[in-house]
C-alpha cells in the first residue's frame, strides 16, 4: 500500500509548490511573480500564494516589491497573504487563554496591515478570488463576526463557486470554537457537497466537519460520537460523491482531501473504508489534518495506515 517509509510532503505532491517556496526563500520576486502569473486566478494561484505566505522573511522584502510596482495588484496580494500568515504565527495555535496580551497585539496589528493590502488588491482586480480567501482568515483572527465572514465567503464563491480553500475557511468560521455551532457547520458542509458537481473535492468538508466535532468533545464522548453508524454513513456518502467518484477532480489539494478521508474513517474505526483512502494517497502525507492526532503527522499517518491494512 504505497510507500513503506512515508513522510510529510510539505509540497503535497506538487513540484511547483516547492519551486515557488525556493524562490520566496531566496527573495526572488521576479521568479515568484512569473510563476504566479502563469496560473489562473483560481484555486491554483491561491495554493501557490499560500506557499509563499508560509515562507519566513517574505515580510522583509515584499514591501519593496509593492513600492516598485505601484500599479500592480499581485505584490499587494502576496504582501497581504504573508501578513495574514505572519499574524497567525505570532498568535500560535494555542487556546486564547494561553496567548499573551503582547502576542494578541502583534497578531492584530499584522492582520490589520494584511487587510489594507488585501482590500487594495481586491479593488484593483475585482475578479480575483484570492484576496477574499485570505480576508476570510484575517477576519476570523480580528473577530469580525459571522456577518462579515459570510459576506467575505460569498465574495469568494461569486468569483469561484467551488473554491475548496474558501469553503474550508468558512467551515472553520462556523465551528463552535469560532462562534458557530455544530449544526451550522454540518449543514454548511452537506449543502456545499450537495450543490457541487459529482467528483468535487468539496466532499472533504463533510469529513472535516465530523473531525471538528470530534475535536470539540471530551474524551469518551468523542469516540462515542464517531462510533455512530450515521457518521460512517455520512462519510461514505461524501466519499462516494468525491474521492470515490469516477469524475473526482484531481486538482490542487486533492492529496489533502484523500488524507482527510483516511483520517476520518480511521477515527470511526471503519478500517475497510479507510484502506482505499490510504491507497489513494500513495503514501504521500499532508500535514493537515494528521497534526490533530500527533505532533508528528507522519507517525499518526503510519500508525493508522498500518491498522487499515
Amino acid at each position: 500500500m504505497g510507500r513503506s517509509t512515508a513522510e510529510v510532503d510539505e509540497n503535497q505532491g506538487e513540484p511547483e509548490v516547492g519551486r515557488i517556496r525556493e524562490a520566496a526563500e531566496a527573495a526572488d520576486w521576479a521568479a515568484v511573480r512569473e510563476q504566479l502569473t502563469e496560473r489562473p486566478e483560481s484555486e491554483d494561484r491561491t495554493w501557490l500564494i499560500t506557499a509563499v505566505a508560509e515562507t519566513a522573511n517574505v515580510e522583509n522584502w515584499i514591501p519593496q516589491a509593492v513600492e516598485a510596482e505601484p500599479g500592480s495588484a499581485l505584490p499587494l496580494l502576496v504582501a497581504g497573504a504573508r501578513h495574514v500568515n505572519w499574524g497567525w504565527e505570532a498568535r500560535t495555535g494555542a487556546r486564547a487563554q494561553h496567548v499573551s496580551r503582547e502576542q494578541f497585539q502583534v497578531f492584530h496589528n499584522r492582520l490589520r496591515t494584511a487587510e489594507k493590502w488585501l482590500y487594495a488588491a481586491a479593488e484593483r482586480e475585482p475578479e480575483w478570488v484570492s484576496p477574499w480567501y485570505f480576508l476570510q482568515m484575517s477576519g476570523r483572527g480580528l473577530q469580525a463576526g459571522q456577518t462579515v465572514a459570510r459576506r467575505r465567503f460569498e465574495a469568494a464563491v461569486r468569483r469561484h463557486p467551488h473554491h475548496l480553500g474558501a469553503h474550508q475557511q468558512h467551515l472553520q468560521q462556523l465551528c463552535d470554537k469560532w462562534g458557530g455551532s455544530h449544526e451550522e457547520m454540518h449543514a454548511f458542509a452537506n449543502r456545499a457537497v450537495r450543490d457541487a458537481p459529482a467528483g468535487s473535492m468539496l466532499g472533504q468538508l463533510v469529513a472535516l466537519a465530523h473531525i471538528e466535532q470530534w475535536l470539540a468533545l471530551d474524551s469518551g464522548a468523542d469516540a462515542e460520537y464517531l462510533g455512530q453508524p450515521e457518521v460512517t454513513a455520512s462519510l461514505t456518502e461524501a466519499a462516494e460523491r468525491s474521492i470515490w467518484h469516477e469524475d473526482f477532480a484531481y486538482e490542487q489539494g486533492w492529496l489533502q482531501v484523500y488524507n482527510t478521508f483516511a483520517m476520518a474513517f480511521s477515527l470511526t474505526g471503519d478500517r475497510e473504508l479507510a484502506k482505499p483512502c490510504f491507497e489513494g494517497t500513495d503514501g504521500i502525507i499532508t500535514r493537515f489534518p494528521w497534526y490533530y492526532l500527533d505532533a508528528d503527522p507522519a507517525t499518526a499517518y503510519r500508525e493508522n495506515r498500518a491498522a487499515a491494512r
